[in-house]
């Protein structure tokens, strides 16, 4: 060990960010237990590296005491006198035994320390920067598939795109760039682990905030989202400025916003409305394209009776119950859908349900 070991540990510690004297207290450590083996386990051993020359010196330490019970441990007081003048009893004295080719054993288990250590640092700054990140999107690089997993690059670490988070007939290819929401990000014995999703209905709200300053800046601010990935999307927008139309500012220019996002997600049709305070004007926004003649309300157990005209009920009700479904998901009322002649026949909406609300 010498001087330009220390000039070296320096150049890491700064290109690494890692403190030097935390590396030189590791490689003290790390000297200690590769005495001990020689030294016996029983034996109290210290190592100092001088931070200046690099040199390292091993030292037993041993008690001064009057009378002498273990020899790992104690030393009388006038042999410890020989060694410095001034031990007292209770000291502790330093008997240096430095073997000969012990700069070899300190470099070999410097530099194990030193790999081990960085190692630590780049995974510890890794996390930090990865947890930071959590609950919101990143760009990744799709690499390859591991079983049903997706592993996606993201900068010097790699994302996990399990097969819950994928969405339906989506296709992952090679080397191909894609937005993704980190889920979660874990510490593991093996590095940092960092689960994303495709699915997640915040990757919608993310990529309005990136595409729409007036998301980003809190002046349109989006109230929910449901979502059936892969296929579609509903998103009530409410705005804290009279003048801006929500809707206007998240479709865009001749759609040029929310068409940056549709093709982000792969085509997903996105529907965009009105949130309102008012349920029923609501509920009625949230079966978007349909039109809705009526709305009774049962605030008790939170349904909607929602009447339609006959030829738009199929449009109300969607492909297998998409847009009711979505439209339910979306306001957090339970809706029921007839037409007007179904709700004549049945008498779907009494006076006794107008008068509840």
């Amino acid at each position: 060990m010498n001087s330009e070991f220390i000039e070296a540990l320096d150049q890491i510690a700064k290109e690494k960010g890692i403190d030097k004297e935390i590396l030189l207290e590791a490689i003290e450590t790390s000297l200690v237990s590769a005495c001990k083996k020689n030294y016996g386990s029983s034996q109290s051993i210290r190592v100092t590296m001088d931070r200046q020359t690099g040199d390292v010196g091993v030292f037993l330490q041993k008690q001064v005491v009057e009378v002498v019970k273990n020899d790992h441990a104690e030393i009388t007081l006038e042999a410890a006198k020989e060694i410095k003048p001034y031990y007292e009893l209770g000291d502790m004295v330093d008997i240096e035994v430095t073997p000969k080719d012990f700069g070899r054993i300190a470099a070999q288990t410097a530099k194990q320390v030193v790999v081990q250590r960085i190692r630590e640092a780049e995974r510890e700054i890794i996390y930090q920067q990865y947890i930071s990140k959590e609950k919101d999107i990143v760009n990744g690089i799709i690499q390859r598939k591991e079983r049903k997993n997706v592993m996606i690059r993201l900068g010097k670490t790699e994302g996990i795109l399990a097969p819950n988070e994928q969405v339906p007939g989506e296709e992952y290819e090679f080397n191909e760039r894609m937005k993704v929401y980190v889920l979660e990000v874990k510490q593991t014995p093996k590095g940092p682990q960092v689960f994303v999703s495709r699915t997640h209905p915040e990757l919608v709200k993310r990529l309005f905030e990136q595409e729409v300053p007036e998301v980003q800046n809190g002046i349109v601010e989006i109230k929910s989202i449901a979502r059936e990935a892969g296929s579609r999307t509903k998103m009530a927008v409410f705005s804290r400025d009279q003048d801006v139309d929500p809707v206007g500012a998240c479709v865009g220019q001749n759609g040029a916003r929310v068409n940056v996002i549709v093709n982000e997600l792969r085509d997903e049709k996105i529907d965009i409305i009105h949130w309102d305070e008012d349920p029923k004007k609501f509920i009625a926004a949230s079966l978007s394209p349909s039109k809705v003649v009526e709305v009774a309300l049962n605030s008790e157990d939170k349904s909607a009776k929602v009447i339609v005209p006959d030829y738009q009920l199929s449009l109300a009700i969607g492909k297998e119950g998409q847009n009711a479904r979505l439209a339910a998901k979306l306001t957090g009322w339970r809706i029921d859908i007839k037409s007007e002649t179904q709700a004549k026949a049945l008498d779907f909406i009494t006076d006794e349900d107008r008068e509840r609300e």
